[in-house]
């Protein structure tokens, strides 16, 4: 399996105004702004600075309910495929600088692993969509978690972006705390192996 660091990100260096991560509890301000600015009112200079966890190996995916702005349900736990979960939101710079890779990794990694963006966005739609419809993304869901029940559910923080890989069984793998270059081999790498891996586990377990 590929490397992992692991170790909790940083969210700065902040006295050189570069951001790798965001704290939700900071975010009604910033949400304020974004409902203002059509959903893109993302705060810091962001950087791909996040760093693979996998000290979270083995815990389940949180049994949680999250929407779409149509109005369709889906309980995590009832997924029953390898999933990358990723928590973000409209005001969180990070989070949008990741936005267009994650994309990228959704289409070309789409037979591998199912990619679900949930955003964390207080005011919900109404920020989500001009955000989505402002960019071309086509290749990522618009669920939401509008009460931040995810967010505060994870160990490690309310920080964001989070993103958790899941395999077949609901178990996570690892996770990635703070944006992360979704471009690289490396993390594609990191995301075929560690699924093996987990296979493999399962199996020899029985």
């Amino acid at each position: 399996m590929a490397k992992l660091r692991l170790s909790l990100v940083l969210i700065a260096p902040l006295a050189a105004g570069l951001v790798a991560a965001c704290d939700i509890r900071s975010e009604d301000a910033a949400q304020e702004n974004a409902a203002t600015q059509g959903g893109s009112a993302a705060i810091g200079e962001p950087t791909l600075d996040g760093t693979l966890d996998a000290s979270f190996a083995g815990e389940a995916m949180p049994e949680a309910l999250v929407r779409d702005p149509e109005g369709n349900r889906l309980v995590l736990s009832e997924l029953r495929e390898p999933v990358l979960v990723n928590l973000w939101a409209t005001w969180c710079a990070p989070c949008v600088h990741e936005m267009p890779l994650l994309d990228d990794l959704a289409r070309e990694m789409r037979s591998t692993v199912r990619v679900l963006t949930i955003s964390e966005d207080l005011q919900g739609a109404e920020v989500v969509e001009p955000f989505f419809e402002a960019r071309d993304l086509g290749n990522l869901p618009r669920w939401m978690d509008q009460e931040n029940v995810l967010a505060f559910t994870y160990g490690g923080g309310p920080v964001l972006p989070l993103t958790v890989l899941y395999d077949a069984r609901g178990k996570e793998v690892w996770r990635v705390i703070g944006a992360y270059d979704w471009s690289t081999e490396e993390a594609r790498a990191a995301i075929v192996e560690g699924l093996a891996e987990a296979d493999a586990a399962a199996a020899s377990a029985g």
